[in-house]
């Protein structure tokens, strides 16, 4: 069940990243304004897993852990999408950005609270 609001990040995340960068690619040509308004639409489903998968989330993991794997889920699905969908390569860079994210998963998991 841990897993579960993990996997909801997980498509959260893909729906909110075409949100905010698809637009680039698939409605360039288009007025800005219908942009923001596809760009709005794929937001509200990402915000319909976004929302229960923190609630649910809640009950395994602090808020800093939410974060912290929200941070993680963010950086793996963009790198997914950057290269994918967007035909973009990934720098070293982008690779020193995901230790550091590691980093910060070693350091928010290292003591899991009591009755978590």
């Amino acid at each position: 069940m841990r897993l579960l609001p993990i996997l909801m990040l997980v498509f959260s995340n893909i729906f909110m990243t075409y949100a905010w960068y698809g637009h680039l690619k698939d409605l360039r040509t288009r007025p800005l304004v219908i942009a923001i308004m596809v760009s709005w639409s794929v937001a509200f489903l990402e915000y319909c897993l976004q929302v229960p998968a923190n609630r649910l989330g809640s009950t395994f993991f602090t808020l800093p852990q939410l974060k912290v794997i929200q941070e993680i889920v963010t950086m793996l699905v963009f790198a997914g999408f950057c290269m994918l969908y967007m035909k973009q390569p990934l720098t070293w860079d982008y690779a020193w950005a995901g230790l550091c994210l590691a980093g910060a998963a070693f350091f928010m998991f290292r003591q899991m609270p009591t009755g978590q």
